[in-house]
């Protein structure tokens, strides 16, 4: 057995302070809010340097000591790899930007972010003694545990809204999961876990409804921070469902500084939702801290399509306290942003991830991104997971080939 080394203290509640012990099974806090994983900072300083970074893998556990798992037989691994940060050179001439990266985290396991939250919250789960796991999910999140969990022997049940992507349905049952459909929303589904806890003997791993999935989810901040030596972009914009890769972010930059690794300087940070589901965009706008729910909730962004998040009010206060903001793109304009990017670029964004550039593109015309800042985009997941136009033509093989109506 392998020892990892880890500051962990203790966990917070997000909303009251209150502290909960670290090495127990814990769910939401009493007050009915998130969980934070707290470190030792100072000794988390001491312990490790960039230097060590140098020679480790390029992977997720490349950051154990800023994560919560204390034995290394715990880690599963199924290829949890850095996802590149490319350039989009043609669109930075296109709209007269300095810089526009995209983080393309369509390449991690199952072909989504979803994977970085989920392997901290299976990994924690065998470290806890978990032997049943349950989600809702809107496709992603749920085949990143269903894969996680064959892995490590932890059984698994995913409830789905009826119209989540079909592709995301299919990759959680062949992993093994119990894969239900629901007629409802993933709040719906969420509901449905929650009240099979007792009888089913599941561990709720809904969205910010235990610790871990954050962790996973900070190791983007980690990462985009180490691939640009260290200096933040000025703006990232983020697909925001839930919400827990901004908020994991946001705590990333914070313990960075702690440690020294960065100063104080924030990228903004920009919530990016769709104009039929946009919960965080009417709170922000209205200036509350709690987002209401959102009724008849759509869009073809399946990722961001969440009527109610736990987290509303820590999206909100990281948006607020970045200098940043909420916006909301219409589904004709992700799909717009989609094919620019793939025919410009040559990258597949999906369309949650195509969300963020249609609300790049949106608000350098308003003028609240400046065409000289340097923006980080998020693609959170492979654009071949969703169904894409069927833009293509057909030959008769039977028949001569007409070569000019080729070139029309």
């Amino acid at each position: 057995m392998t020892e990892y080394p880890t500051f962990v203290t203790h966990l917070e509640c997000s909303y009251t302070g209150k502290h909960y012990p670290a090495d127990t099974l814990q769910g939401l806090s009493e007050a009915g809010k998130p969980l934070l994983v707290r470190y030792d900072l100072d000794a988390l300083a001491s312990g490790v340097s960039k230097i060590h970074l140098i020679d480790r893998e390029p992977e997720l556990w490349r950051y154990r000591e800023f994560l919560p798992v204390r034995r290394s037989e715990n880690v599963v691994r199924l290829g949890e790899s850095m996802t590149p940060l490319l350039p989009a050179r043609k669109l930075e001439e296109d709209y007269g930007c300095t810089r526009i990266l995209i983080k393309d985290e369509g390449r991690l396991p199952t072909g989504s972010f979803k994977a970085r939250g989920l392997a901290l919250a299976v990994a924690m789960a065998r470290e806890l003694g978990v032997r049943r796991m349950a989600i809702p999910t809107n496709g992603n999140a749920g085949a990143a545990l269903a894969a996680y969990c064959a892995a490590a022997d932890i059984e698994t049940w995913v409830f789905c809204p009826a119209d989540t992507p079909r592709v995301n349905i299919e990759e959680t049952a062949f992993f093994g999961a119990h894969t239900y459909l629901a007629n409802g929303y993933i709040n719906d589904c969420g509901k449905v876990v929650g009240a099979g806890r007792e009888e089913m003997g599941w561990f709720d791993t809904s969205t910010l409804k235990e610790p871990y999935r954050i962790e996973g989810k900070k190791t983007m901040g980690l990462e985009l921070a180490e691939q640009l030596d260290w200096q933040l972009p000025d703006v990232i914009l983020y697909p925001t469902g839930g919400g827990t890769g901004l908020i994991g972010m946001w705590k990333a930059f914070a313990e960075l500084e702690a440690i020294g690794w960065i100063g104080s300087r924030r990228p903004r940070m920009v919530a990016v939702q769709a104009a039929g589901c946009a919960p965080m965009v009417r709170a922000f706008e209205s200036g509350s801290r709690h987002a209401e729910p959102w009724e008849d909730a759509h869009t073809i962004a399946a990722g961001i399509r969440v009527p109610a998040a736990v987290g509303d009010f820590l999206i909100l206060d990281a948006v607020r306290e970045s200098g940043g903001f909420a916006v909301a793109v219409e589904d004709t304009d992700i799909l717009a942003a989609q094919r620019e990017c793939a025919r410009r670029e040559g990258i597949l964004l999906c369309p949650e991830g195509a969300a963020t550039l249609a609300a790049l593109k949106r608000e350098l015309a308003s003028g609240r991104i400046r065409r000289d800042e340097r923006v980080a985009l998020f693609n959170c997941a492979t654009g071949l997971k969703y169904p894409l136009p069927a833009e293509y033509g057909q030959i008769d093989l039977k028949q001569p080939i007409d070569y000019a109506a080729l070139k029309i």
